[in-house]
């Protein structure tokens, strides 16, 4: 009996020490639980504090993010947490080339640019971008330097189908004019169909509204100020653009864009602008362009085939130009993604042809560049890029080869 009663203690024992053991336990775990709520807690106190602060939080880039088809930094103002929003890019280059035509090098601090960004609401927001280029300008402006504003709208966020942006803004054209930040394209330079048929980077005023016409489908309609299109040479388009100084008497041009973005690691678009060619001439242009990029786990390809077209161009000059065509397309593998590296070494190709004076007035033309590059891109991180690449290129029976280096970065 004695026994019994011992070996009934011993199990009553163990059983208060299991439970106690278990109360223990819960205890442990809430208080785990506890200050992992409480660490939470303060590091938003934190960052809440820090904002009070500065003003504004330290809100990163999210490269995955986009908003209206703008790049990531310059979309940075309609993640940020703060009101006030501070990003930009940056590009630096040198370049050697050789040839037939030339033999000369050139270092260029190419492009500084900040974005400043404001959050009056969730739904009203400023968003500006200055650029200074080529390092800026002196007293006698020798280097061809400058500083300019690229945008500075107002946004007024109403729903996902329609958007509404007043202001000074980037032409929703071609691939790079939106997407110029140097972490987005491959080569040093960007491709010239950008930059003399769609003249990047292309600002103008005006009136844009903007959205999604179902999922995946997003479409883009704005009323602007129009280029003033010169007579003749390579840079007829490029040389008229109004930007964002003062303008006498601007013309009134519209664009249209549409972007398919349904299929996940696929962008396929075209857009289209239309104005009457400059003051004094009975005169239309017409630009159209269709692009796409598209990304499979380490491949990527992107291009771009652009053709611009004028009516009357003998009003301007005998030789006026009518029409003018160029398209590129380049094709891009991590090399990296064989490997467990957290970094990133695209290698890539592009081939490009563009003719600025396909057709002219006269019956003539002028000759077809084409550009064969060849390079390699490493990312030491995904907001910092160093580039180096070789271009063949030939133009009338005129060889040059141009070898350049660069660095570039967003924030």
């Amino acid at each position: 009996m004695k026994r019994s009663k011992i070996i009934i203690a011993s199990f009553a024992a163990a059983a208060i020490a299991s439970s106690l053991s278990a109360d223990q336990n819960a205890e442990i775990e809430l208080l785990k639980k506890e200050i992992a709520e409480l660490r939470a807690i303060t590091s938003t106190l934190v960052e809440e504090t820090s904002d009070l602060k500065t003003g504004f939080s330290y809100t990163t880039v999210d490269t995955a993010k986009s908003h209206s088809g703008l790049a990531s930094a310059a979309s940075k103002v309609y993640y940020s947490k703060s009101p006030l929003s501070i990003g930009g890019y940056g590009e630096m280059f040198f370049a050697s080339q050789k040839g037939d035509s030339t033999d000369k090098q050139t270092l260029d601090v190419y492009r500084f640019v900040p974005y400043i960004g404001y959050k009056f609401s969730d739904n009203i927001i400023l968003n500006t971008e200055i650029e200074f280029e080529h390092g800026g300008a002196d007293s006698s402006n020798t280097a061809g330097g400058y500083a300019i504003i690229e945008f500075m709208y107002l946004d007024f966020l109403i729903n996902s189908h329609a958007n509404i942006r007043l202001g000074h803004f980037l032409v929703p054209m071609g691939f790079i004019n939106e997407k110029h930040e140097p972490t987005l394209f491959n080569t040093v330079q960007r491709p010239n169909t950008e930059k003399n048929i769609i003249p990047s980077t292309w600002h103008e005023s005006g009136a844009m509204i903007y959205g999604d016409i179902v999922e995946g489908l997003e479409y883009k309609f704005a009323a602007m100020s129009a280029i003033q299109t010169q007579a003749s040479g390579s840079k007829w388009l490029r040389d008229g653009r109004g930007g964002s100084f003062k303008q006498s008497d601007p013309n009134l041009g519209f664009i249209g864009r549409i972007d398919y973005t349904g299929t996940n690691g696929l962008l396929v678009g075209a857009s289209a602008y239309s104005a009457p060619s400059a003051n004094g001439y009975d005169s239309a242009t017409t630009i159209v362009d269709a692009h796409f990029d598209l990304h499979l786990d380490a491949f990527r390809s992107y291009g771009v085939y652009s053709q611009a077209s004028r009516t009357n161009a003998d009003t301007f000059a005998a030789n006026g130009v009518e029409r003018a065509t160029g398209g590129y397309i380049n094709a891009s593998f991590d090399t990296l993604s064989l490997t467990n590296s957290e970094t990133r070494l695209p290698i890539f190709v592009q081939f490009e042809s563009v003719q600025e004076e396909a057709e002219r007035a006269d019956g003539t033309s002028g000759a077809t560049t084409r550009t064969l590059t060849v390079g390699v891109n490493y990312f030491a991180h995904e907001q910092v890029v160093l580039k180096a690449d070789h271009a063949m290129q030939s133009k009338a029976g005129v060889n040059d080869a141009i070898t350049s280096f660069s660095l570039g970065f967003i924030f």
